[in-house]
């Protein structure tokens, strides 16, 4: 049986991929909660590219009650794009985050246009989405009005609004405009990782603004090679502990589990010079902050 680091519990990992999915993933939705659960975890923030998660969270909850699953809906082409409509509906539902475009989004299909990358968004039939990308901007730099409404609906819920695979650009107009419109709960997506890496200065802003800053495994693993373990550990310090949350952004069949990632990168961070304390700031009490 396998035996879980003692700073998991209570843990959340608010960056969790598992199937159903068009893409292979290494763990069902219940397959991945129960292991959460053996390890003590708080919860989890189930996000799929393809499709709505808080449906499939609300049932899990029902089921597992003494687990806190949460899920929301990921503005890709394939969920209705920048829609508010759709938005709308999936905060009706119980969405807890809305994630802006992320395989859809035009800053997306930039970096894997330049960077090839075989094991991630491989569905068995290729997604015909190369010809239509998005992007929160109109031309002249401003947000669209249709995120606007977004934004609006976000913030009426009090929900999380997650940057998702926007440009650095993208993300600091959409921030100062999601606070102006009242949006409180802002996470910036694996700001490590190339696909969408956002600048150190920017990061520092983006925290001092109240926003907390996914620290990411996936970037420092042999799939995107980014930064190294000791770098991701200095930026969390740049950064501050009391704005960073980590995440493991896995569920890809060729990697470990989401929960065996997050104890690896817990204690990959330990031998880093992260203190215990720092590390359950950014697993357990800045998660919780962002969620309830």
């Amino acid at each position: 049986m396998t035996t879980y680091h003692p700073l998991l519990k209570g843990a959340y990992d608010l960056h969790v991929h598992s199937s159903p999915s068009a893409f292979p993933r290494k763990q069902t939705d219940w397959e991945l909660v129960e292991e959460a659960r053996r390890a003590g975890m708080g919860g989890l923030l189930l996000k799929a590219h393809e499709g709505t998660t808080h449906d499939r969270a609300t049932l899990i909850r029902d089921k597992v009650p003494d687990m806190n699953i949460y899920g929301g809906l990921v503005c890709n082409l394939y969920t209705g794009g920048l829609s508010s409509y759709a938005v709308d509906m999936a905060l009706r539902m119980g969405a807890k985050v809305i994630w802006m475009p992320t395989i859809s989004a035009k800053q997306h299909a930039k970096y894997f246009a330049e960077h090839k990358q075989g094991r991630f968004f491989n569905s068995k039939k290729e997604l015909d989405d190369s010809a239509s990308t998005l992007t929160v901007l109109n031309n002249d730099g401003s947000i669209k009005d249709e995120v606007k409404r977004i934004l609006e609906g976000i913030a009426s819920y009090d929900a999380i609004l997650a940057t998702g695979h926007l440009a650095p650009d993208e993300v600091d107009v959409l921030v100062d405009e999601a606070q102006k419109i009242g949006v409180k709960r802002i996470l910036i997506q694996h700001a490590d990782l190339g696909i969408a890496q956002v600048p150190m200065d920017l990061q520092k802003k983006l925290a001092a603004q109240g926003c907390l800053i996914e620290k990411c495994y996936l970037a420092c693993g042999e799939d995107f090679q980014n930064c190294t373990i000791q770098q991701m550990a200095d930026s969390i310090k740049e950064v501050g502990v009391d704005a960073c949350v980590l995440v493991t952004d896995y569920g890809q069949p060729h990697n470990i589990t989401p929960v065996q990632g997050l104890q690896e990168f817990v204690v990959r961070l330990l031998e880093c010079g992260i203190r215990e304390e720092e590390i359950k700031r950014m697993i357990v009490q800045n998660p919780e902050t962002l969620l309830f």
